[in-house]
């Protein structure tokens, strides 16, 4: 895999509290890369820093190993933060039409979408409306229908029971043609089974970055889940 995105340094404070601290990572073409981490960690804020939604105050970020502002990159990746509610007023419908037509996204793929996040019988709802759960899906559809490669999703799953939650890390493994995901997750059984690497952030550092296996390693640990390796990072 190449490398498609790369942080470098970044630090970010509010007031005299630093809540990202030195953060450096790679992101890789093709790959499910999960940001794990407690709340409060600063998982939101770091996908914030990202696409340009606050400064920060230090450190650089690299598309495809050329450093970019941060300005630049709502042109290489779609962010989905938790607890937006676009449009709420509207009915479904209208809504996912419209994001359809901007994105330029076939009705075929909107179809689809649909189906595949159980959306049908809530279409001629408004948006206000919606369960949690629905809420999240319409959510996913928009964050899907997106064009740009790299797509960051703030705690996907959210909202949804564990047969849900299958279904939509399948959904978004077929995503995956010519799209990279980066997840923030703080659920860390739904992290193991769909990420290919991680991101261990703990209030604002990172402990450690890689595979299940190359953090067993790094913890010292030769057996055990994101839990144990976790637990054995902090």
């Amino acid at each position: 895999m190449s490398e498609l995105l790369r942080c470098d340094g970044i630090t970010k404070h509010f007031g005299n509290y630093r809540v990202l601290s030195d953060i450096s990572f790679s992101v890789n073409t093709g790959e499910i890369l999960g940001i794990i981490g407690p709340n409060g960690a600063g998982k939101s804020t770091l996908m914030e820093c990202l696409t340009g939604l606050l400064p920060f105050d230090k450190g650089i970020i690299s598309w495809r190993k050329q450093p970019i502002s941060p300005q630049q990159t709502k042109q290489f990746i779609f962010y989905l933060p938790d607890g937006i509610l676009p449009y709420a007023e509207q009915r479904v419908e209208i809504v996912v039409k419209f994001f359809q037509q901007i994105f330029a996204a076939s009705k075929v793929q909107l179809e689809q979408l649909v189906e595949r996040l159980n959306l049908a019988t809530v279409l001629k709802k408004p948006v206000h409306s919606l369960s949690k759960g629905y809420r999240r899906r319409l959510l996913l559809l928009i964050g899907l229908l997106s064009p740009q490669p790299l797509l960051l999703l703030d705690e996907p799953f959210d909202g949804f029971d564990l047969f849900q939650t299958l279904g939509v890390m399948d959904l978004l493994r077929e995503t995956l043609s010519g799209r990279t995901l980066l997840l923030s997750i703080h659920q860390l059984t739904e992290a193991e089974k769909i990420c290919d690497r991680f991101i261990l952030l703990n209030s604002g550092v990172v402990s450690a970055t890689g595979s299940l296996s190359q953090l067993q390693q790094q913890a010292g640990i030769t057996s055990g889940g994101l839990e144990e390796v976790f637990l054995a990072t902090v």
